[in-house]
């Protein structure tokens, strides 16, 4: 497995207010993502959006069990 690093600064923002952010690697972007996610379209339709993300590699799915 290859050690991925990133450099980024992700301004979100919305009606309530922002948030910044600046993740160090891809779990810290995954997280970032999914709380956005989940924000603009609620747990469960979020939750429906990564599932067919992940049915597009079925393989890497399987490989991390």
């Amino acid at each position: 497995m290859s050690t991925v690093s990133i450099e980024a600064t992700i301004n979100a923002k919305w009606s309530e207010g922002h948030s910044s952010y600046s993740p160090g690697s891809p779990e810290e972007l995954a997280i970032i993502g999914i709380e956005l996610l989940v924000r603009e379209l609620g747990t469960e339709v979020a939750r429906n959006f990564i599932q067919q993300a992940f049915e597009r590699y079925p393989s890497a799915i399987d490989a991390a069990d």
